[in-house]
């Protein structure tokens, strides 16, 4: 029988190594897989590399872990906004190295790694610092900048409601990147609100199959 329930948060996360590369989903705190986060950091995994959108908000969550000094690096698209004052002073001590990406970049590089494509060429940062090093093709007089895609040990993602499968639907805004990581990681931990008996959730409403989900958790009440 296939079941990739997890009777806690802890032992969801309990592999994670230090310096594994770990998405995390959501758009701020849309979305954001934050009781899985705290039991990373009662985990105690260092090292890591963190994939988000943003650099966290305020004190918890992503800023949470930023705070706790366990990610050397985080790759994201908007790191510094009024909140985000604990990667400012990491980032600025020196104790954090940042890939800065494009918000589009970001998210199609997920997909292109899910995808299983090599690369692919984005207009956008042509001729800009983010596009030194990279490989310019010039394609119908437009200039291309060649991105790679991102893979990543393990994705924490937030969804709504979740079946011992690993199906997955999620709650309006709060999908956001969650699909795309869940596609490109080696392992998969959806943080669920409701776990639901097989064939409750509708087919036609299902947005990540199971098949990109190895575990399932249900967050404290």
């Amino acid at each position: 029988m296939i079941d990739k329930t997890f009777a806690t948060l802890e032992q969801a996360v309990a592999d994670i190594h230090d310096g594994a590369t770990v998405m995390i989903g959501g758009f701020g705190n849309a979305g954001m897989p934050s009781a899985l986060i705290d039991a990373l950091i009662a985990q105690g995994a260092k090292d890591l590399t963190i994939v988000n959108n943003n650099a966290g908000n305020g004190e918890t969550g992503l800023a949470a872990l930023l705070k706790a000094r366990r990610v050397k690096k985080i790759i994201c698209s908007f790191p510094r906004q009024a909140d985000s004052h604990h990667f400012d002073a990491l980032y600025r001590s020196g104790e954090i190295e940042l890939e800065l990406t494009p918000q589009g970049n970001l998210a199609e590089r997920i997909r292109a790694a899910g995808a299983g494509i090599g690369g692919f060429f984005s207009p956008t940062s042509y001729g800009t610092l983010l596009a030194e090093g990279k490989e310019t093709r010039l394609i119908d007089g437009r200039h291309y900048v060649l991105e790679s895609p991102i893979h990543a040990d393990f994705a924490l993602i937030k969804a709504l409601k979740g079946d011992r499968w690993g199906n997955l639907i999620y709650r309006k805004t709060a999908r956001n990147f969650g699909p795309v990581m869940a596609m490109a990681a080696k392992v998969t931990i959806a943080q669920v609100t409701e776990i639901v008996a097989l064939g409750e959730l509708d087919p036609e409403a299902i947005v990540t199959p199971g098949i990109f989900v190895q575990r399932v958790v249900k967050e404290a009440a």
